[in-house]
């Protein structure tokens, strides 16, 4: 029989959660990875373009390693300070900006003038930080097909299916811009089967899918009557014969399952719990990704997934897919009489959503907390407003960003 949450203290196990996600975080640290990637690796004249959320950090690690005639770092606004020798341009995620645009110009600018290898450092989220719409497709377009996919729970290898259809620069357009340089690409992945097409909507490898297969997703989806007009036509365009895309060198440096592989080392005693890795990705919509990982936790022990899953947007709060399924998963454990647990949520960016948290830690105690401050769960999952329904318990949870993206990771502990 569960104790009650009166008799149990949290704080250890809050503590053990957090320190076992940050491993995973640490796993994913760019600057190590790139550093390895280089070595003994020689190169012509070297251009570096970086371009993600640890574009900076990858840019700055490969900078030590290899002796380049310019070097240009597109990242999001939070991670772009300056780096000596580099030009960088924080820009808009996740939904791309003018700032973004200008850099997209930038890079195929400096692409047109390369006279030499090129090295491509890609992260997450750069598919939102370099948007370069096709031509008669205005970037409040794009914007607004952005915002569109981010509300209909698409996963991110549908929403990038899309993205490419719509960008000089994707689905290999980086290549074709690069003319005859050669280019070297490292990859932080941050979509959990690293699929090289869907990272960063894949800008040095070919498309996912063609246009017809973007419109078929996007009436799935049931937005393709929302689109602005402009980008219907584009898409209803017959597909352009732009032959075989240039020679390149692809290299895999970090993943979501790396991450989780070194959160398992971290777990490993301790509260003497046995570690269990759930043995597949976590996807799919938050609610019954809550469902799956408390049918996990039938016994003692500490659980840990990575992944990726989805939230369709019903309501207009705050928050992101990580404090949802932080909240769904206090909701269902309370509904199933589980107290003896906490679960955390995070985002290895360090940003859930359009917020300043990377998730949430949430405990048995979180339903009482938010009783005690007139918080009404259901109401606020109704709004899609997890983000202050954890202010209020305090459950957010922050660790500011990491410089890093390889996707979200949980851990779930039950004594």
């Amino acid at each position: 029989m569960n104790a009650p949450t009166a008799s149990l203290n949290f704080s250890e196990m809050r503590e053990r959660a957090y320190d076992v996600f940050m491993a995973g975080v640490g796993e994913a640290d760019p600057a190590s990875a790139v550093e390895e990637a280089l070595k003994g690796r020689t190169f012509t004249r070297p251009t570096i373009i970086a371009v993600g959320k640890a574009a900076r950090a990858m840019a700055q690690a490969a900078m030590r390693q290899v002796k380049a005639e310019t070097v240009l770092v597109v990242t999001n606004y939070e991670n772009a300070k300056p780096l000596e020798g580099a030009e960088v341009r924080g820009a808009g995620h996740p939904v791309p900006d003018v700032e973004g645009a200008r850099a997209a110009q930038r890079v195929e600018g400096v692409l047109s003038m390369a006279q030499g290898d090129v090295i491509a450092l890609i992260s997450g989220g750069g598919s939102a930080l370099l948007p370069a719409p096709v031509m008669g497709v205005s970037l409040e377009d794009k914007a607004a097909v952005n915002s569109l996919l981010l509300a209909s729970g698409a996963d991110i290898v549908m929403m990038n299916l899309i993205r490419q259809q719509l960008s000089r620069l994707k689905g290999g357009g980086f290549l074709r811009a690069a003319g005859p340089s050669f280019v070297t690409t490292l990859v932080l992945s941050d979509v959990v089967d690293d699929d090289l097409r869907a990272i960063a909507s894949g800008p040095s490898v070919s498309p996912i899918g063609r246009r017809a297969d973007a419109v078929a997703a996007l009436k799935t989806l049931q937005i393709w009557n929302r689109l602005p007009e402009s980008v219907r036509t584009h898409l209803l365009k017959p597909e352009p014969d732009l032959g075989p895309l240039p020679d390149s060198d692809t290299i895999l440096i970090g993943s979501n399952s790396r991450s989780v592989a070194a959160m398992a080392r971290a777990a490993g005693g301790g509260l003497g719990h046995g570690v269990h890795v759930f043995p597949m990705p976590l996807e799919g919509d938050v609610d019954v990704a809550a469902k799956v990982i408390l049918d996990c936790a039938i016994e003692p022990g500490i659980f840990l997934f990575g992944g990726e899953t989805t939230v369709k947007l019903a309501g207009r709060g705050l928050g992101g897919r990580n404090q949802e399924l932080s909240l769904r998963v206090a909701k269902l454990a309370a509904e199933r009489g589980l107290v003896d647990y906490v679960f955390l949520s995070g985002g290895t960016d360090g940003r859930d959503g359009p917020t300043d948290a990377a998730g949430g830690l949430v405990d048995g105690s979180t339903l009482e907390r938010l009783k005690a401050a007139g918080v009404d769960l259901n109401d606020v999952l109704a709004r899609n407003d997890s983000y202050h329904g954890l202010e209020a318990a305090n459950d957010l949870l922050k660790i500011g960003a990491t410089g890093t993206n390889v996707a979200d990771l949980q851990v779930l502990i039950r004594r």
